[in-house]
């Protein structure tokens, strides 16, 4: 995805002329099965960015979506979700058609406007995953879902009224609902995996602290053990949450405690000394969050081993 100049579609028509698909019967929302997608790219690769939401159902998919790098390890269908401004590429043989079966669902940020989707929308964490951080469903959550979409296709290619935006916002917060089960039943169904991650990030801040890194650059950020796992910050934290109880911040302070502890305990160095080993700059922040964290000041903790 260097250096490759993205795409952007601005509207869900742009999106169905580009995809040669028929025009939209909603200029704001469309359900389309993706097995009409024939579109020739002409290259092997291109990025695109839209300017509206994509919940997309996909199966038998001849080309690559690159937005990390993960082998995925399940055979049921794939769910992605783009929020605007994303950008993601498509690998695809030379001078080959996409095919793909499947469904997606496009909505314009506008035909949620003035309803309270428009906020809480932003607030699913899958939005802000990576690709290769998909969401793995059964067939028979693949029903359910499209289901769903198929209900809201229903509701706008039928004569529209009053009810039907509310009516269609529901079964979109309803799939949305039903996403985030299946994400949280997805944490603790790969096990495997997540327990190799939960082991990487041992040794990652493990790492950290031995070394002087942590002196001169402060504590890891929540983004660069994120980006040492090879899995976005969001998912790393609400994995963590659902497996631990703790977010990647939490399990960050928590190695921190520990190292604090040990050198209050075995060492002779002074508050401010141990602060700064553990990357702070000034040792009232230090001294704040131990207390924060275990009701001690860390001399009070260290007087108790007198």
């Amino acid at each position: 995805m260097i250096n490759i100049q993205p795409y952007r579609i601005k509207t869900i028509s742009q999106y169905h002329h580009t995809m040669g698909l028929p025009k939209p019967e909603h200029p704001l929302i469309s359900v389309i099965n993706m097995e009409l997608i024939k579109r020739n790219l002409n290259k092997e690769q291109v990025n695109l960015v839209f300017d509206f939401y994509s919940i997309s159902l996909k199966k038998n998919f001849n080309a690559k979506i690159k937005y990390g790098q993960q082998e995925y390890d399940f055979d049921e269908g794939v769910m992605f979700f783009i929020s605007p401004g994303q950008v993601f590429g498509i690998e695809v043989e030379k001078g080959a058609a996409i095919k793909c079966s499947g469904w997606m669902l496009l909505v314009h940020p506008d035909f949620l406007w003035n309803t309270p989707l428009a906020k809480k929308i932003k607030q699913y964490e899958y939005f802000s995953y990576s690709v290769h951080e998909a969401l793995f469903l059964s067939e028979k959550e693949e029903t359910t879902i499209i289901g769903m979409m198929q209900n809201m296709e229903q509701e706008y290619c039928a004569n529209m009224d009053k009810f039907s935006q509310d009516i269609i916002i529901a079964q979109l917060e309803l799939l949305l609902n039903y996403a985030d089960r299946f994400y949280h039943r997805q944490f603790l169904t790969r096990k495997i995996a997540n327990h190799r991650i939960l082991n990487r990030l041992e040794e990652i801040l493990n790492e950290n602290f031995k070394s002087e890194t942590i002196a001169k650059h402060g504590l890891p950020a929540v983004a660069d053990v994120a980006q040492a796992l090879n899995i976005s910050p969001n998912y790393l934290s609400a994995m963590l949450k659902v497996l631990t109880g703790q977010s990647t911040q939490q399990h960050i302070h928590e190695k921190l405690i520990e190292k604090a502890k040990e050198k209050l305990s075995t060492t002779e160095l002074s508050i401010g000394e141990i602060a700064y080993e553990l990357g702070f700059e000034h040792s009232q922040s230090f001294s704040k969050l131990f207390k924060s964290k275990t009701n001690l000041s860390p001399l009070e903790f260290r007087n108790a081993f007198n």
